[in-house]
């Protein structure tokens, strides 16, 4: 429809600037007509006394002669409104019939005047602009058939593509065909392809972590219900206390579960906004981990310090999120070491690329399984501890930072895990950047 109406409204001014030219060339031709009649009556003018001429209903002009004492010779007919005296040149009068041009001119001891209705002008104007723009105007239905019926082939290869995307469900995310679909519609087609597989891997990500996590906490759940039946069967109060002590324990197992399932939920790279890119000093995060596990690595017997730690290593990203990442690391490092073992945490900045790091001297990680730790909810053979989603907690906050985490060996025995912030997320350190980091957290033995 706005292209029926854009070539209706284009015909309608071309029209209008027809007539306006029509005009215009027969103003300027009548013009001339006028001149050339006041010429032709110089030497046939009479020269007796007044004189009426009879009314000619077909003749367009009036003409008026007067002498050089202004009396009046001549008049073709009687016209109200018409000037009773000349003014040389041409000149547009409002007569009581309607406006006249008019054009006087003296020849001689004569001033002769020819005068013609502007309506005559108008009325060959508009018939001249019709005939101009009759065939256009005859061929607008046409055109305006042809425009609906190619705009209607143009976009039927639209409409199966919108069609094809309709029938896309949750269950049925195959890509679109390229095939039929118009050239100029190959990127959109490609683009929506590109944005169906990224959905369908989002599903199949949230179908499987469903799964998972019904499957990891049906466990501590019927654990949970034993232990209760336990706290009831009590016989004394001694196995009453120690049944609400596993109880305890059992919903500590299961608050952390399901803390760790909320975090990767809301970690994950398809959750939420972009980050803001507020300023965070990683020695900051250092020093708030080591202070926050400090208990825990107490009771563990565990030796935890920070060690090297930059006040200049400073990123842009979520402070929230990056706590979690490096409190996740700590804890994994601070529960598979072994009782007097130490725990190294660091923050620095190596080849203009902001680090992240923390090494143990636990039992480590094979090689061949470093791929798969940060899977959600694998676990080593043997190991009982944790709920298998820590590192992969650590793997998505990293990966919305562009970052990356690299497992190794740390020299002597152990394992390091390190955090990679790519260079162009470097900023300035804030102006509170720079906190001291804590002293090292002594284990039992008392070693500094």
């Amino acid at each position: 429809m706005a292209l029926l109406a854009s070539a209706a409204a284009v015909t309608l001014a071309a029209a209008l600037v027809v007539y306006r030219m029509a005009r215009e060339e027969i103003d300027a031709v009548s013009d001339y007509h006028l001149r050339q009649i006041a010429l032709t009556l110089r030497d046939r003018a009479p020269r007796g006394g007044a004189v009426v001429g009879g009314e000619d209903a077909e003749l367009d002009f009036v003409i008026q002669i007067w002498d050089r004492e202004g009396r009046r010779l001549y008049r073709s007919r009687l016209v109200a409104g018409l000037p009773e005296s000349a003014e040389l040149g041409f000149a547009t009068v409002r007569a009581r019939s309607g406006d006249w041009r008019v054009y006087s001119v003296e020849l001689g001891d004569l001033v002769i005047q020819v005068a013609q209705p502007v309506r005559v002008r108008q009325a060959l104007a508009v018939a001249a602009a019709t005939r101009t723009l009759a065939p256009v105007l005859l061929m607008l239905p046409l055109l305006a058939l042809l425009i609906w019926n190619i705009v209607a082939r143009a976009l039927a290869p639209l409409n199966r593509l919108a069609g094809e995307v309709a029938s896309r469900t949750p269950a049925a995310l195959e890509p679109i065909g390229e095939a039929g679909a118009p050239e100029e519609a190959i990127p959109l087609v490609r683009a929506l392809n590109d944005l169906l597989a990224r959905l369908g891997a989002a599903l199949s990500a949230q179908r499987a972590f469903v799964a998972d996590a019904a499957h990891e906490l049906r466990t501590p759940l019927a654990a949970l219900d034993l232990q209760v039946q336990l706290v009831e069967r009590a016989p004394d109060t001694a196995g009453h206390a120690a049944a609400l002590a596993d109880l305890r324990a059992g919903l500590g197992r299961m608050t952390h579960v399901v803390q760790q399932l909320l975090t990767l939920a809301r970690a994950g790279p398809d959750a939420g906004a972009a980050l803001a890119g507020e300023p965070v000093s990683l020695s900051e995060l250092v020093a708030q981990a080591v202070a926050d596990h400090a208990l825990l690595a107490e009771a563990r017997r565990i030796d935890l310090g920070a060690g090297q730690a930059a006040e200049d290593a400073v990123v842009a990203g979520d402070p929230a999120t990056l706590r979690t990442l490096l409190a996740n690391l700590v804890d994994n490092a601070i529960r598979h070491s072994p009782p007097g073992a130490r725990v190294d945490v660091d923050a620095g900045i190596e080849a203009d690329r902001p680090y992240l790091e923390v090494s143990d001297h636990g039992t480590g990680i094979p090689e061949a399984e470093r791929e798969r730790v940060f899977d959600r909810f694998y676990r080593r053979a043997g190991s009982d501890t944790g709920s298998g989603l820590g590192l992969a907690i650590v793997k998505a906050i990293a990966e919305r930072h562009a970052a990356r985490v690299v497992l190794r060996d740390t020299p002597g025995g152990g394992l390091t895990a390190r955090v990679d912030f790519p260079a162009r997320f470097a900023a300035q350190a804030p102006s509170d950047a720079g906190a001291t980091p804590p002293a090292r957290v002594p284990g039992e033995d008392g070693r500094p």
